[in-house]
C-alpha cells in the first residue's frame, strides 16, 4: 500500500500672552507610512515567469496616466505630504534656495523576514521618479507679466531648460504635464542619482507642493527559493534639507520621515496526483511470472514503476515511512512474518526539478525517515508533469527469498511516500 501526503502551498512650541503663562502644544509631526505589497503565485499559463506581481494600489501619476507607466512596469503612489516655502524664492538664487529636488534613485537593500519561519531574504528598492503640483501665491501672469499662463510658467523658470515642460537634468521628462493660471502639475523620472534644479527668473512670494507622488522599482528574490508565507521589512527615509528626499532650503516638508512597509506574499503550490489504483503496488519480475512458472527461470529482481503527476513551485523534500524497516529501507515480510527482505524506493522527477546539486533527478534513491529526506528544487513552475516512483527488491534479496522453503509465500508491507514543502 502506498499513501501520498501532499501539501498546498501558499516628529514644543511655547508661547505666552501678557504675562500669563499659556502653553500651546502643537502635535508632533508624524512619519508617513506606506505599505508596498507584492505577490507570487505560480502561473500555469506562464510557468517560466518566476516574478512577484505588484499588489500595491496605484495612485497619483500612474493612476491618472496609466499609459505612461505600463510599458516600463512603473508604479506610483501619492502621499499626503506637503512642502511649503519658508521664505520667498528669489530670482537666480543658489540651487538650495531654488526649486531643487534630490531623491534616493540608487538601489538600496533591505531585509525581509518570513513571519513564521524566520527566513530572511534581500529586497532592493530605488525611487524611479517623483512629482507634485506647485501652487503659486498669485497667478503666473501677474508674477511674470506674461500674456498667457503657459507663457508665464515658461518665463518663470528661465535658463536653457525653460519652464517645466522639460525636466531639469539629470531628471528626465515623464510624458505628461498639466497647468492652470497658478499651478503646474509635473512628474519627473530619476534614471540616475543627482540633484535637479529649476531656478526662478522672477520673485515668488510663496509656493507650495501640495502632495508627493513617487514611483519605485523593486528587485525581489527568486520566489522559487523562498518558503511560503509573508515576508516583511521596512525602509525609512528622512524628508527635508539634507535628507533622502531633499527639496532644498526653501521648500520644507509637513512630515520629516517616510517609512515604506514591504510585504512579500509567497503562495506556493505542491500537489501530487496518483492515478486510480496506484496505491497498490504488485512487484513482479521483468516479463512477469511466466518464465518462473513455466520454464523455471529464476527472477533477477522484483520491481514496479508507478507514475504520478506533480505540480511544484518551491523546494520540497521526499522520504518515506514504513510499516517495518531495516536501516534506511523498508522491508516486506512473508505471510507468517518470519522472513523479510529489503524494499528500495527510487524516484524520477520531470524536467524543471533538480536535486540540491542542480542535477536532473533520474532514478534517485529515497530513504526511509526524515533524517534521510532528499531535497528537490524547481527551476521554474512545474505544472502537472509526470514523475515515476520505482519500487524494487534487489537481486540478492530475491535469491535469498528463493532459497527459503515455502517460496510461494506472499510478501507484503506498506510504504508511505511523502512530498513535504516544509524544508
Amino acid at each position: 500500500m502506498m499513501n501520498v501526503t501532499s501539501t498546498f502551498y501558499r516628529c514644543l512650541r511655547r508661547g505666552c500672552w501678557l504675562g500669563m503663562l499659556a502653553v500651546v502644544a502643537a502635535p508632533p509631526a508624524q512619519a508617513v507610512t506606506q505599505e508596498i505589497r507584492a505577490l507570487f503565485t505560480p502561473d500555469s499559463a506562464n510557468p517560466q515567469r518566476n516574478l512577484f506581481v505588484n499588489k500595491t494600489p496605484v495612485s497619483g501619476y500612474c493612476a491618472d496616466y496609466p499609459s505612461e507607466c505600463r510599458d516600463n512596469e512603473t508604479f506610483s503612489i501619492r502621499l499626503p505630504m506637503r512642502f511649503d516655502s519658508a521664505s520667498p524664492m528669489q530670482p537666480n538664487a543658489s540651487p538650495r534656495n531654488s526649486a531643487m529636488f534630490s531623491v534616493p534613485a540608487l538601489w538600496r537593500p533591505l531585509t525581509v523576514t518570513n513571519r513564521e519561519t524566520g527566513e530572511t531574504e534581500t529586497v532592493e528598492v530605488r525611487i524611479a521618479g517623483f512629482g507634485s503640483r506647485y501652487i503659486l501665491s498669485d497667478t503666473v501672469v501677474k508674477l511674470t507679466g506674461a500674456a498667457t499662463p503657459i507663457e508665464g510658467h515658461r518665463n518663470l523658470w528661465g535658463g536653457p531648460h525653460d519652464g517645466w515642460v522639460n525636466a531639469a537634468p539629470p531628471c528626465t521628462y515623464s510624458g505628461v504635464g498639466l497647468y492652470s493660471d497658478n499651478y503646474y502639475r509635473f512628474f519627473w523620472k530619476t534614471p540616475v542619482q543627482g540633484t535637479c534644479v529649476k531656478t526662478a527668473s522672477f520673485p515668488i512670494p510663496a509656493m507650495t507642493y501640495d502632495y508627493l507622488d513617487f514611483s519605485y522599482e523593486l528587485k525581489t528574490p527568486n520566489p522559487l527559493t523562498m518558503s511560503s508565507g509573508l515576508y516583511t521589512g521596512d525602509m525609512s527615509y528622512r524628508i527635508g534639507p539634507g535628507g533622502d528626499f531633499d527639496m532644498g532650503d526653501v521648500m520644507l516638508p509637513s512630515d520629516p520621515d517616510l517609512t515604506l512597509n514591504f510585504v512579500l506574499d509567497v503562495q506556493h503550490t505542491l500537489k501530487v496526483d496518483i492515478p486510480p489504483g496506484g496505491e497498490k503496488i504488485n512487484l513482479v519480475p521483468a516479463g512477469g511470472w511466466q518464465g518462473w512458472l513455466q520454464a523455471g527461470r529464476k527472477p533477477v529482481r522484483l520491481f514496479r514503476d508507478q507514475t504520478f503527476n506533480i505540480s511544484a513551485s518551491s523546494r520540497f523534500k521526499m522520504y518515506y515511512e514504513c510499516q517495518s524497516w531495516n536501516a534506511f529501507d523498508c522491508t516486506i515480510k512473508d505471510a507468517l512474518g518470519r522472513r523479510q527482505v529489503e524494499l528500495q524506493v527510487f524516484v524520477s522527477l520531470p524536467n524543471g526539478l533538480t536535486d540540491q546539486s542542480g542535477q536532473p533527478v533520474r532514478h534517485q534513491r529515497l530513504r526511509a525517515g526524515t533524517e534521510g529526506a532528499q531535497i528537490f528544487q524547481p527551476g521554474f513552475y512545474v505544472d502537472r508533469a509526470p514523475g515515476i516512483l520505482h519500487f524494487e527488491v534487489r537481486k540478492e534479496e530475491v535469491e535469498w527469498m528463493l532459497r527459503q522453503p515455502n517460496v510461494a509465500s506472499p510478501y507484503s508491507g506498506s510504504v508511505t511516500v511523502i512530498w513535504d514543502s516544509e524544508v
